[in-house]
């Protein structure tokens, strides 16, 4: 063998009884799994850990991440590799990078740079899923590390907004049956490349512009292939039941299963509400439907400024937010929605300007607006909070990212709680001053929520973590420990495992976590990143 992990806590991901076992490890699988007290010898390697007092997981998946172009950019990647993710779910909420043709990546590019930078480091030399898939396969290839792809493995959502942008652009209308054929074709040669579902966002333009009967039809093509529709719906706040009712509804009827992305409940309209959620998820389910969901184990969120606005302001794309903006007529009928009525782009509630805070810039010469709210800003600045958020708008080119801080944490306990719980991170790695969870979000499960707290055990906790996005994505051999599966896997130390990042400090990376392993290889050894490049794609059906 390999290697042997001597004398260590299994938590094997069923949510069952944690044991002590020695485990095997050769050709980049679990070989040999023998319990405390079990016949015959103890299995014997060319490396032996002691690992007592250490717990043993399957490694972590992060069902939600925007690692899109961080994986290709960063060969280190310590903000998941080191919190024990050997899995990211990527092209999320709608929007990223493939499939598209040259205008739509120029439009793309623009419209998430407060999620990814604008790429002006990246080679794009890829169009397909397919190509973008080989591309996470040979990304460090000939650059001295020691396997040439990617720091952790990595699964793709079809971006239905990029899809619709491919096929219809940012028009606000049906789609003819021209291009919702065109958009199926998109669909349908995306998953037989390896993509695993569709992500929507359903809050952002022009994914958002699309009506249920489209949405239905697209669907009815993943699951054609079985995968899953994972919407970021639309609303988190006023009509957010609905919203999850719609989701629910849709996918039903496309008999395609479902996952609902950082499935929270936010603003005052909803405090307390999460019950009547699990209770509408829990009667689909009884019923027979196929849900999961997944959340981060914090109250704020975190998106984009230009996010925020009424849908209408963003048709024609970002060159048409920002003449909407500079124009004065136009501006001010943005205010009069985001202020007084509430936007779609909000989730129906009318914003407050001190709960949005400034996490990121793309200019340097913005970056006094970080870590203050937009309402300071303003304060500071003798305006009103529109006027300080227009300006910013304009001047950093939509490049803005935002706290918000508007959860509550009673929700955010009762659905991690749910018997289709997992965990995503929903981690925007750019800005200043990102969001804690990009760095934090599963030793904050460990750590607070499963030790501190008790919300859940630490076997539950784990099984949240491995075995159920596991299945969730199809995948037979991750998610448990197990002989035969693969030896993606975590040691950690179940006492002092916590999340280092705060929102002062976002970039503090967790501490109680001395291993991790990808494919049986040490990307995280004595507590320090080493030179593997062990992660590759992972595609359905493969």
């Amino acid at each position: 063998m390999d290697l042997v992990i001597r004398d260590v806590r299994v938590v094997d991901g069923t949510g069952g009884a944690s044991y002590r076992a020695d485990v095997g490890i050769a050709g980049g699988r679990i070989v040999k799994i023998r319990k405390d007290g079990g016949s015959g010898p103890r299995p014997a390697g060319a490396r032996v850990l002691d690992a007592a007092g250490l717990a043993l997981a399957p490694g972590f998946i992060d069902m939600h991440a925007h690692s899109d172009l961080a994986l290709l950019r960063d060969p280190d990647h310590s903000a998941k590799a080191a919190q024990g993710v050997t899995l990211e779910v990527i092209g999320q909420d709608g929007l990223s990078y493939a499939p598209v043709d040259d205008a739509t990546l120029a439009q793309i590019r623009q419209a998430i740079t407060g999620w990814n930078g604008d790429g002006h480091d990246i080679d794009f030399d890829w169009r397909t899923v397919g190509e973008y898939l080989d591309r996470l396969d040979r990304a460090f290839e000939g650059q001295g590390f020691d396997g040439g792809g990617i720091a952790v493995n990595a699964a793709y959502l079809i971006p239905q907004g990029t899809v619709r942008m491919h096929a219809v652009g940012w028009d606000d209308r049906p789609a003819t049956d021209t291009e919702l054929a065109r958009m199926k074709r998109l669909v349908a040669d995306s998953m037989e490349q390896g993509a695993v579902g569709m992500s929507s966002g359903l809050t952002y333009t022009p994914g958002m512009y699309a009506n249920d009967a489209e949405l239905t039809e697209l669907c009815r093509v993943v699951a054609r292939y079985g995968g899953y529709y994972c919407p970021h719906h639309r609303s988190y706040g006023a009509g957010a039941l609905q919203a999850y009712e719609e989701m629910v509804t849709l996918t039903r009827r496309a008999g395609c299963a479902l996952h609902l992305a950082h499935a929270t409940m936010n603003f005052g309209v909803n405090k307390g509400r999460a019950p009547e959620l699990l209770a509408l998820l829990d009667r689909a389910l009884d019923e027979g439907a196929d849900i999961s969901l997944d959340t981060y184990p914090y109250t704020p969120g975190c998106t984009t400024l230009v996010a925020m606005l009424p849908s209408w302001a963003s048709e024609g794309g970002p060159d048409g937010v920002l003449a909407r903006l500079r124009d004065d007529a136009s501006a001010e009928r943005i205010r009069y929605v985001l202020e007084e009525v509430g936007a779609d782009g909000c989730h129906g509630v009318p914003i407050e300007w001190d709960t949005i805070e400034i996490s990121g810039v793309s200019h340097p010469e913005l970056a006094h607006h970080v870590g203050r709210t937009v309402a300071e800003s303003a304060e500071l600045a003798g305006e009103s909070p529109w006027a300080t958020a227009r300006g910013l708008l304009i001047a950093d080119r939509l490049g803005s990212t935002i706290l918000q801080h508007v959860g509550h944490e009673e929700n955010v306990r009762a659905i991690m709680r749910h018997r289709v719980h997992t965990g995503g991170s929903d981690g925007i790695l750019q800005g200043a001053k990102p969001h804690p969870r990009a760095y934090g979000t599963f030793p904050q499960y460990l750590g607070r929520y499963a030790r501190d707290l008790g919300v859940l055990s630490l076997e539950e906790c784990v099984a949240h973590l491995t075995a159920r996005p596991a299945a969730r994505l199809g995948l037979r051999d991750r998610g448990l420990i197990r002989e035969g599966y693969r030896a993606d896997l975590v040691l950690f130390d179940p006492d002092t495992v916590a999340a280092g990042s705060t929102f002062e400090a976002p970039r503090t990376l967790p501490t109680g976590i001395p291993y991790v392993l990808i494919d049986g290889r040490f990307v995280i050894e004595d507590g320090r990143r080493t030179n593997v490049l062990a992660g590759r794609s992972v595609r359905r059906g493969r």
